[in-house]
């Protein structure tokens, strides 16, 4: 018997929302909601979505083919908790979210469009960032990881310096994910990718007050 069809509703259509959106219909049942920003193929989502049945997962993916593959994973394990979406994460949350519905933003090996004249697609901007501190709840957290160092002192500076006063944030222990391997953070392919060509792996958690 094939798997794949067992649990259609895992990939979210946009179509079928209006703006703003509250999270928690998207479950079948209520639970703290972690949002993956850049879930790729889904490695780090489902093995955190396996481990931890009473938290609801979303994965925010631009790329269609990474979507696709993700979503038929998760169909093939039945899992409950997991949702995927495909879209522009920084268009969703600024359009679709409620202020103050997420409990934790998980953000690894973003694109760090290294060239001066990409700078302005990179994920971490004031803008995005006044958002996810928006939808972020009291208490809330925010994880990130990144192989770039120049790109995390910036991702550092604006956390901790620039998104004043709309937010604070305290610095937390970036503690590896449950479901990480030996010398992991993470647990994503790309972490696991950097690691095996000897790159060095920056992290960051910070706590919403």
């Amino acid at each position: 018997m094939t798997l794949g069809l067992t649990n259609p509703d895992i990939a979210v259509d946009l179509d079928n929302y209006g703006p703003p959106m509250e999270l928690g219909c998207l479950f079948s049942r209520r639970g703290p909601i972690h949002i993956e920003i850049g879930s790729g193929k889904g490695t780090f989502l489902l093995n955190q979505a396996r481990a931890h049945p009473g938290i609801n997962y979303l994965g925010i993916e631009w790329a269609n083919k990474y979507y696709l593959y993700s979503v038929d994973r998760m169909r093939r394990w039945q899992l409950q908790n997991v949702r995927i979406l495909c879209a522009d994460a920084r268009y969703f949350i600024e359009r679709y979210l409620y202020k103050e519905g997420v409990d934790a933003y998980h953000i690894y090996f973003p694109d760090p469009w290294p060239k001066r004249r990409h700078h302005k697609r990179r994920f971490f901007r004031p803008t995005n960032v006044t958002h996810l501190v928006r939808t972020l709840v009291s208490g809330g957290e925010l994880r990130t990881a990144t192989d770039h160092a120049e790109y995390f002192e910036i991702i550092k500076n604006l956390l901790l310096r620039d998104s004043a006063p709309t937010a604070i944030f305290e610095p937390i222990e970036f503690l590896p994910a449950s479901t990480a391997g030996t010398g992991e953070w993470v647990g994503s392919n790309f972490e696991r990718k950097y690691l095996k060509q000897g790159r060095p792996i920056y992290t960051l958690a910070l706590r919403k007050l």
